[in-house]
């Protein structure tokens, strides 16, 4: 399944932005060329940067990499609720309150990058399994309809745009 299937009514307000950064890929394929992508992205950055903040108040790249996972994380949740046509709609999140509430500046880049593969090939997994009908389910988050294949594309672009972030801020 490919971005450009998408319709119109699979995904509105804040996840276009995603869905757009993901660009014209295969979800399946590029779920898995995004997580070797950015691994080999975060090992070339030298050991002095993961703990550095650009202006005061600002995330670290710990900070952000924890941020990365826990969204995708609730995405992916999102995509399960929507795939087994469950309605209930489902609440937004606050990335603040939840990056103030990790560790990952304790952690190890090591052990953040192997819980984002695992999280990943765990995600991976997840889409492959569903069917054709199921990637089309919609539901409702953070008050606006988005569809399970249109999740995939968010948790992709996601991933990009705080790779750009690093390269633009703190690189």
């Amino acid at each position: 399944m490919n971005s450009s299937e998408l319709l119109e009514n699979e995904y509105s307000g804040g996840f276009a932005g995603y869905v757009r950064e993901a660009g014209e890929v295969n979800l399946i394929e590029e779920l898995e060329i995004s997580l070797h992508a950015f691994i080999k992205f975060v090992q070339n950055i030298p050991m002095d940067k993961f703990d550095y903040r650009y202006a005061e108040g600002k995330w670290t790249i710990k900070d952000i990499i924890q941020h990365i996972i826990d969204t995708e994380r609730i995405f992916a949740y999102r995509a399960l609720r929507f795939s087994r046509y469950d309605k209930t709609p489902l609440q937004s999140f606050d990335e603040n309150e939840y990056v103030e509430n990790t560790n990952s500046n304790g952690r190890s880049i090591q052990d953040l990058l192997t819980e984002f593969s695992a999280l990943r090939h765990s995600n991976l997994l997840f889409y492959k399994s569903l069917s054709a009908e199921q990637l089309k389910a919609i539901g409702t988050a953070s008050n606006n309809l988005i569809s399970v294949r249109a999740l995939g594309f968010v948790i992709i672009g996601h991933q990009k745009h705080h790779q750009n972030v690093f390269q633009e801020r703190y690189l």
